[in-house]
């Protein structure tokens, strides 16, 4: 059974050196165009439209477009594939996931007296906003860098650049490698550590001589001294790295729009966010060092799960205008969303040791404890949306949306300063342009549609930009409407394997293929 500990008070900062990095903030600030086939279809450009159960995740006054009341179910089958480019060594790995990505209905209550104020519309829709199902296999040959610089670099930091006194590494007899691992995330920072995180003694503790046997101080009879790599360095090093993530994130919207005239659209949008998410990696490494008489480390593997849950809230306000006929113009306003989130982390190392003479030494450090954080607040970008549409009569339409978000905004509360200013000074404000058509043969609409987000960085290299491509068709049958859609999007990136230490990672190109079902009836 697995022993729980709880690092609570001061230990935000364990946070930030454990798992909260910029990759993890983006990871809940980027939504993909999910929901309706109709509205994937067409690349999520409805801003300006309204009149689909998705489109009020991107302006709420769409509500009050629909003529009827309605209720709609999607189902999406996703293929990722991630192709990875590690040292020149190319390698590949795929994802297939199948889920009900949108269900919702709306409510339409028109106004039969004289006032201006023609309808009111109610609605409620679900989406995934994020389907995490995913895996990525990177390999290849590094010439230069070993993993050792990831625990070294959590070993000589804190006072006087020693992480943990002897102490507190040697172990007392009876002293378990739990009891050790549990007690360093527990009681640091203390008043002899005050700037040194539990997370970072435990990095340093799992790897030290007397545990890992990766590195050794530099001078054992020194409680402040610093440390040095037991890996070899007269060689080159065989990596792998493994991720595999699964999980969610979910957003549940209750709508209210009205409609003044038929020509002015308002509407609000309340939401609720929750998301669950698991990571689970395992990198890998084995050098050809020659051998000697001593034994030197040969292959190491470092294994990591992390857990995200928690819950969010947000709101969106927007308006739809008849400028003619013909004509629409959309603006719309998403709010943060303000996250509380909390995260369970759990790692394992194995170590081989050889030597010309006898048998290799296997050291496995399994605390076999989970370490639980305390909760803690993200705040996401909000996000500004302008839209414009025009109509071909009942032939087709073309719709087109901009809208501008402003990475650098997120910001994680409290206790992460350094992250913040991390976020700020690396991430952007990005424009995101999304085009869509429809083209209708009596009762047969064909469509498509074009996307494309800027990077969130400023570099435009740790994420690129996003190109994505989709087309469907869809058939209404009287109170019944079936679409159907196909979508494309491709995004190169290139992120290191570690925080810090070994930053070392593999050049991604991320592709993903969805097919859409939705089915709609009329009530």
């Amino acid at each position: 059974m697995k022993k729980y500990i709880f690092l609570i008070a001061i230990t935000l900062s364990a946070s930030i050196a454990k798992a909260q990095e910029i990759s993890d903030a983006l990871l809940y600030s980027q939504d993909n165009i999910n929901g309706t086939a109709r509205f994937r279809a067409m690349s999520g450009a409805f801003g300006a439209l309204g009149g689909d159960l998705s489109s009020l995740n991107v302006n709420p006054a769409g509500s009050a477009v629909f003529s009827n009341n309605q209720l709609g179910l999607t189902l999406s089958s996703m293929n990722t594939k991630n192709n990875s480019n590690y040292f020149g060594n190319t390698t590949s790995d795929k994802q297939n996931s199948f889920d009900l990505n949108q269900a919702g209905t709306v409510f339409v209550f028109n106004n039969r007296s004289k006032s201006n104020w023609k309808k009111i519309a109610i609605g409620v829709n679900y989406e995934n906003t994020n389907n995490f199902d995913n895996r990525f296999f990177s390999a290849g040959i590094n010439p230069i860098n070993s993993i050792d610089k990831y625990f070294l670099s959590y070993a000589n930091t804190g006072n006087n650049g020693a992480p943990v006194p002897q102490q507190f590494v040697n172990r007392e007899s009876g002293e378990s490698v739990a009891d050790l691992y549990s007690f360093l995330g527990t009681n640091l920072p203390n008043n002899q550590f005050p700037n040194l995180s539990g997370f970072a003694a435990q990095q340093a503790m799992i790897a030290f001589y007397d545990q890992g046997f990766i590195i050794d101080a530099v001078d054992v009879n020194n409680t402040n001294s610093t440390y040095s790599s037991l890996v070899p360095t007269n060689a080159v090093y065989y990596q792998e790295n493994s991720i595999t993530t699964n999980g969610y994130n979910g957003k549940l919207s209750f709508n209210a729009a009205t409609s003044y005239k038929d020509k002015l659209f308002i509407g609000l949008n309340l939401n609720s966010h929750f998301t669950d998410f698991q990571k689970s990696t395992r990198f890998f490494e084995e050098n050809n060092a020659p051998l000697t008489n001593d034994y030197t480390v040969s292959k190491i593997q470092f294994d990591n799960t992390l857990y995200t849950y928690g819950n969010g809230f947000s709101f969106q306000l927007g308006a739809i205008a008849k400028v003619t006929t013909d004509v629409r113009l959309g603006l719309a306003y998403e709010s943060s969303t303000w996250y509380n989130l909390n995260d369970e982390l759990s790692q394992k190392l194995s170590v081989v040791s050889q030597a010309t003479s006898g048998s290799d030494i296997s050291d496995i450090v399994d605390p076999r404890v989970v370490n639980i954080y305390e909760t803690y607040k993200l705040q996401t970008p909000s996000k500004l949306t302008g839209s414009f549409a025009y109509i071909f009569g009942k032939s087709g339409l073309i719709s087109i949306d901009y809208a501008m978000k402003n990475y650098s905004n997120i910001k994680l509360k409290s206790g992460f300063d350094g992250l913040n200013t991390n976020i700020n000074n690396l991430l952007d404000n990005t424009g995101e342009l999304r085009v869509g058509g429809e083209y209708r043969i009596e009762a047969l609409s064909l469509r498509a549609g074009y996307r494309y987000e800027q990077s969130p960085y400023k570099n435009g290299i740790t994420v690129g930009d996003l190109n994505g491509y989709s087309t469907g068709l869809g058939y209404n049958f009287g109170s019944t409407k079936v679409d159907l859609s196909y979508s494309y999007a491709k995004r190169t990136s290139q992120q290191g394997f570690f925080g810090q230490g070994f930053t070392d990672g593999a050049k991604i190109d991320a592709i993903n293929n969805t097919i859409s079902l939705s089915v709609l009836f009329e009530l």
